[in-house]
């Protein structure tokens, strides 16, 4: 499944029935080095563009936002111990946590890879 991405630089994409969530390459280069992942509560509820979970590195600490609603129901634990993970492959091994109950519309919202491209040449 493709990957979908926000103007606030979150990434998801479809896994079955659920969401997996992160921040894209080009946040994490912009941040630097990640020196701390806030992981959202499993069981949390989120609405699209609701805050999520938070990341700081040596740069500046900024909020992750959900891309879709949905609840959490897995984080990547692996992130506590080691947030450079987030800088060694935001958009793989680096993702922040997995959503269920999404509702697949609101992917329509977002833009896709060569959208989220074009949108990094503007800014």
């Amino acid at each position: 499944m493709a990957k979908f991405f926000t103007k606030e630089h979150e990434w998801v994409e479809m896994d079955g029935a659920q969401a997996i969530v992160g921040i894209s390459e080009h946040a994490a280069h912009e941040l630097g080095d990640i020196t701390f992942v806030e992981l959202p509560k499993i069981g949390k509820s989120v609405k699209q563009f609701d805050t999520l979970a938070g990341i700081e590195s040596v740069k500046a600490a900024s909020d992750i936002y959900a891309p879709v609603s949905g609840k959490v129901v897995q984080v990547n634990d692996k992130l506590e111990d080691a947030p450079e993970l987030v800088n060694q492959g935001a958009e793989s091994e680096g993702w922040i946590c997995r959503l269920e109950g999404v509702d697949a519309s609101e992917l329509a919202a977002l833009l896709d890879a060569a959208a989220y491209a074009k949108y990094l040449e503007g800014l």
